[in-house]
């Protein structure tokens, strides 16, 4: 696990190609296998090959999520607050999971937040993706993991960098 959080990066340039059916599979029982508080699953997600919808997609936010449109698969994560009070939280737990589950099979991912984040126009980037989707009224977007075969190269994060002055320890 410590070697997938160290060659973890976010990846935002994707190689065009489609990703096995088997792969896209495994993302998915990896996400439905993600922990939530009290085993309430709030979440649900919607899982985009469709090129056209990753591509509006992409259009969710004025900055920083542009990259989708070229990425092989976006997975939308939705909680549902009616649920469960703490649906942001296990919506977060789910989106890591996706994008470690793809990082351990060889490929690149991005987290692109959607909760209070703004669309061009002025409308809440979640508003839009609804719209896209026809998801319902009750469901709240979290975020959408961009994932795809990586077309650039990134190094690991250095050790020597990581912000340790941030951890106390009490003994």
């Amino acid at each position: 696990m410590i070697e997938l959080l160290r060659n973890r990066r976010s990846i935002r340039k994707y190689k065009e190609e489609k990703l096995p059916q088997e792969t896209v599979d495994t993302i998915v029982e990896a996400l439905l296998r993600s922990p939530s508080s009290r085993g309430i699953n709030p979440w649900e997600f919607v899982v985009v090959e469709d090129r056209e919808v990753l591509k509006k997609l992409s259009m969710s936010k004025e900055h920083g999520s542009s990259f989708l449109s070229g990425a092989a698969l976006g997975i939308v994560v939705c909680g549902d607050s009616t649920k469960s009070d703490t649906w942001i939280e296990d919506c977060s737990i789910a989106s890591i999971i996706a994008q470690l589950t793809a990082v351990s099979l060889g490929l690149g991912t991005c987290w692109i937040q959607i909760r209070n984040r703004k669309h061009k126009d002025g409308r809440w980037a979640e508003e839009y993706i609804k719209e896209i989707l026809g998801l319902e009224k009750h469901l709240s977007v979290e975020s959408i993991i961009a994932i795809g075969y990586k077309d650039e190269v990134k190094s690991p994060v250095p050790k020597e960098s990581l912000e340790y002055k941030k951890v106390r320890y009490i003994k």
